[in-house]
């Protein structure tokens, strides 16, 4: 598998594969596999994009509002930013930003996030996978 993962990574850094091309591998399950825990292993990579496929939750631990503290749950995070709907399967686009000093929460699209005003090592933001979206790297999320 392993080298598999190579070989797609190696196409895609090159812009050999389309979109779609990588959707269907990431829906596959071809890309590396993560989990919601590795986000924190990522936060280092300032400025880095990821794609996950996330299935959307309300009820995950979550903190912060567009900027999200990096051991907060993705799915609530796609539900609280408005990409996904609860149980809802998607692709979504993971960027790795600066941490805030505060990250606020609040209650939007049925999820709830809690405020973190302790500082956080890491943090990420999410956005919608677009067909047109250039693709730098792929993740596949599982709960």
């Amino acid at each position: 598998m392993k080298a598999i993962q190579q070989l797609i990574s190696y196409l895609e850094s090159r812009g050999r594969l389309s979109a779609r091309q990588i959707e269907q591998l990431v829906a596959r399950g071809f890309w590396n596999q993560y989990t919601g825990a590795d986000l924190p292993s990522l936060e280092k990579q300032l400025g880095h994009t990821f794609y996950f496929q996330a299935t959307g939750a309300a009820n995950g631990r979550l903190w912060g509002t567009d900027v999200y503290t990096s051991d907060s749950d993705l799915g609530t995070a796609c539900v609280h930013a408005g990409l996904l709907r609860v149980g809802e399967t998607g692709v979504v686009k993971v960027t790795i930003v600066k941490p805030l000093s505060v990250f606020p929460g609040s209650r939007r699209h049925g999820a709830s996030s809690q405020t973190w005003s302790n500082g956080w090592s890491g943090a990420f933001t999410v956005d919608r996978f677009t067909k047109d979206a250039a693709t730098p790297r792929f993740v596949r999320y599982r709960d």
